[in-house]
């Protein structure tokens, strides 16, 4: 029965982040000029390098994952920009309290209510 407590709290958790991320838009940007997709080609090249590394390489040689991972990771978050839409007090709301008792449900198994 405590696992399915945790299961719920878990459903509430990425409930309520999709009801936060629900009016977030990740675009990638545009430039004019030869140069518009080298920032969102490095970010795939470091992240495939960084991942296939830390997958295969020996344990001497993780350092070289993390680090590639971290350049594609800074190079995603140049290639693109987010738009935030409008969200209204209540559906932060509702989204906010839903974390909370998903969080609480998936750390304790229990809600406190008073």
């Amino acid at each position: 029965m405590r696992f399915f407590v945790k299961l719920i709290g878990f459903g509430l958790l990425m409930f309520s982040i999709y009801l936060l991320g629900n009016n977030i838009l990740f675009t990638t940007n545009v430039y004019p000029y030869w140069w518009r997709g080298i920032a969102a080609d490095a970010s795939i090249f470091f992240l495939a390098i960084g991942v296939l590394s830390l997958v295969f390489l020996p344990s001497e040689f993780k350092e070289i994952g993390w680090v590639s991972t971290a350049l594609g990771i800074l190079a995603v978050f140049i290639s693109s920009r987010a738009i935030l839409n409008p969200t209204s007090l209540w559906e932060f709301f509702l989204a906010f309290i839903v974390m909370a008792i998903g969080y609480k449900l998936f750390s304790t198994g229990r809600i406190p209510l008073l």
